[in-house]
């Protein structure tokens, strides 16, 4: 393979950015949205399934929660 196809191949170095790793306060926000406008509008124990969705949510992506 001559130099010039080799090039055009590589990806250059300003496109390759390493992967942050997601805050919790970033993960899953369609359920964290839902969850606390409940909490602020019923109380903790009114939203008990809710704040369990959520839950599920955040350790499937890997938070230990």
């Amino acid at each position: 393979m001559s130099s010039i196809a080799a090039a055009s191949v590589e990806t250059p170095a300003a496109e390759v950015t390493e992967k942050k790793p997601l805050k919790a306060c970033c993960a899953c926000p369609e359920t964290k949205k839902v969850r606390d406008a409940c909490i602020i509008e019923r109380g903790e124990e009114q939203c008990s399934s809710l704040i369990e969705e959520h839950k599920v949510c955040m350790r499937s992506l890997g938070f230990k929660i």
